[in-house]
């Protein structure tokens, strides 16, 4: 093979690699806490499902984690079965969890489908519908799934970005509940 033809290839595979591992290239900073920076509020949800509409005002004084997912996101529903364990376990001691269900397709704009995935992936926790990508702009969220952890006086503590890193995710949690 010529030399070129090894150039276009390990340029192509690094492309590649480039694409389907984002969270690699910029993994310190995804999962690096916001210092004290204000949590946004879900205002422009297009839709509450298993809860009335939520405030950060309102929920002053608990902690809260903010889950951006998407139902048709392969990494969000291997992300799921952690973010419901977290809620199982902690609820109970003041932790709320909140998904934000930002589209990335058309078609996960369907209340109806997203009613549907909600029941069969066993989602009891508030969902609200970012059709319109409110919630993710005033976050300036840019990947599915990203978790932010908001402490009782309304401040992002923490956030992370992908699969993975459940066990410091899980020690953020019982911290800001006072259970580390």
């Amino acid at each position: 093979m010529s030399f070129l033809r090894y150039a276009v290839a390990a340029a192509a595979f690094s492309a590649a690699l480039f694409i389907a591992l984002p969270g690699t290239w910029n993994s310190a900073s995804a999962q690096t806490p916001v210092a004290d920076a204000p949590a946004a509020g879900f205002d422009g949800a297009t839709r509450w499902l298993n809860s009335p509409p939520l405030s950060l005002p309102a929920l002053r004084g608990k902690v809260v984690l903010v889950e951006f997912w998407t139902r048709e996101c392969i990494n969000c529903l291997h992300v799921l079965p952690h973010t419901k364990a977290l809620y199982d376990r902690y609820a109970g001691d003041g932790l709320v969890v909140v998904g934000v269900h930002t589209p990335e397709y058309d078609e996960e704009q369907d209340v109806t489908a997203l009613q549907q995935a909600i029941r069969t992936l066993g989602i009891r926790y508030p969902v609200a519908m970012d059709n319109d990508h409110r919630i993710w702009n005033a976050y300036g969220n840019q990947y599915w799934p990203a978790i932010y952890l908001i402490d009782r006086e309304g401040h992002v503590v923490y956030r992370h970005v992908g699969e993975g890193d459940y066990d410091q995710t899980e020690a953020q949690v019982r911290r800001l509940l006072g259970k580390a």
